[in-house]
């Protein structure tokens, strides 16, 4: 077994921490926080993340795994270091690499024996071989680097089963010496292993996550136009999922992508190829369908509504997707300003990100409008006159379609995720719209006898 350290404890540097603890791999795992430090010496997780915290305890208590802000003890006597630290976007859609270039430096004024240096951050074609210079440069120590990428592929949500039980890995390296070592790390894990050179592995993984992501707008485009020609997106990707050569996954047409990868890795794909001269069209118009896509919903209730001002406006999931509390590039984030510009007043609930939320857009007056985080969907429900389905949460997923009905001021409900059947809300008294689909009007039935039975108790009649 091999002594790692792990430079960066956020999604990817700590997940990938604590996979390697798991498989019997001896771990530091290294930040600048020291309260994020000590959060995680207690057994606490920083982050939302599916079995996260249960491993952490886990391989602590067995002396697998710890975590410190001393950089210099980490990894001086490494055979291993990861960098997992962040590469955000920048204006331009390029990717930063300020902070990989300051744990490079560390690296290099630590290390006291051969190292293999190992970047998990996704970085642009080529940054691995500048990486492996850089170190080489402030080098203190007599001692053999080299650099390997190793780029991830989790999921928020399911990054420590995506790791565990990965569909392959893949590593990029220059010499034998660098591949035997990832190898070897790596063995436990049972996986199967792509070895390629190093800006292969850097493109890769530029490829995977923009192929997706042409794909999801491929879906989102095509089902705008079901809605003008009168198909139904669902009927049309079930008939798609049966081709091999198609796939069933990544076919759910909704309000665009978001989080953490697939925005920032089209735009920088999209940077890459400008800065060398050459356009990648494809990328570049699912940049633009996703960018459209993102405010559909609130697009379809003005054309429904005269105003959102003063009403009540239930929102239903703020994450950019379910199982974590990440909102990076949520379709939240795009909505709800727009919603309270016009005076709506929110009532919002997420069972993980309404915290991360609320240091955006603190609870109470916001410009003409104001929002409300509760702990439970009824309140948001309640008396409300609109609701938007922004994340498809199992607790969203759970609400029946009668629940609407019964709760609701106005049972108007615009669904981002294609939750709910189109007929079986009409049936409940619910108007639906959806993304891709015809919308549903509330059924003449219903209608009829809930006036029928308001008439009877003398109480106004719903609008």
């Amino acid at each position: 077994m091999y002594k790692i350290a792990v430079a960066g404890t956020g999604y990817v540097g700590l997940v990938a921490g604590v996979c390697f603890a798991e498989v019997g791999h001896q771990v530091t795992c290294v930040d600048i926080d020291e309260k994020k430090v000590n959060k995680m010496k207690s057994g606490v997780s920083p982050i939302y993340e599916h079995r996260l915290e249960e491993l952490m305890q886990k391989n602590y208590a067995a002396r697998r795994i710890e975590y410190t802000t001393d950089y210099k003890s980490a990894y001086e006597d490494a055979d291993a270091i990861f960098i997992g630290v962040g590469t955000p976007e920048q204006t331009d859609g390029s990717a930063n690499l300020s902070y990989i270039a300051t744990v490079a430096r560390q690296i290099a004024e630590s290390i006291k024996k051969d190292c293999l240096v190992v970047v998990k951050s996704t970085v642009p074609v080529g940054t691995n071989d500048k990486v492996e210079q850089f170190i080489n440069d402030f080098l203190i120590h007599d001692v053999k680097v080299e650099v390997a990428s190793n780029p991830e592929f989790l999921a928020q949500g399911s990054a420590v089963i995506d790791t565990l039980y990965a569909e392959r890995i893949i590593i990029g390296t220059e010499s034998k010496w660098a591949e035997e070592i990832l190898m070897k790390i790596y063995h436990p894990f049972k996986l199967p292993i792509v070895s390629v050179n190093r800006r292969s592995a850097e493109m890769i993984k530029y490829a995977s996550n923009d192929f997706l992501a042409l794909k999801i707008s491929y879906m989102n485009d095509i089902a705008n136009l079901c809605e003008l020609v009168g198909a139904d997106i669902q009927d049309v990707a079930k008939g798609m999922s049966f081709d091999d050569r198609i796939g069933s996954k990544f076919l759910n047409a909704g309000i665009g992508f978001g989080g953490s990868c697939f925005p920032k890795d089209t735009k920088a794909l999209d940077y890459i190829a400008r800065q060398n001269g050459y356009e990648l069209k494809t990328v570049k118009a699912a940049i633009n369908v996703n960018k459209e896509q993102k405010t559909m919903l609130v697009k379809k209730a003005r054309k429904r509504l005269i105003t959102f001002n003063g009403l009540k406006v239930a929102v239903l999931g703020l994450t950019f997707k379910p199982g974590t509390d990440d909102l990076r590039e949520a379709a939240s984030l795009e909505n709800i300003p727009l919603l309270l510009e016009q005076g709506a007043d929110i009532y919002a609930y997420d069972p993980a990100g309404a915290g991360n939320f609320a240091k955006i857009h603190p609870e109470g007056k916001n410009g003409k409008g104001s929002i409300t985080y509760v702990s439970n969907i009824k309140h948001a429900l309640e008396g409300a006159n609109v609701c938007f389905i922004f994340t498809e949460w199992g607790e969203v997923k759970a609400v029946t379609p009668e629940t609407y009905e019964k709760l609701m001021r106005t049972p108007l409900v615009f669904d981002g995720r294609n939750i709910y059947g189109v007929e079986e809300m009409s049936r409940a008294g619910v108007e639906y719209h959806s993304i891709g689909r015809k919308a549903s009007a509330r059924s003449r039935k219903t209608v009829r006898e809930g006036i029928g039975q308001i008439a009877s108790n003398k109480q106004p009649i719903r609008q």
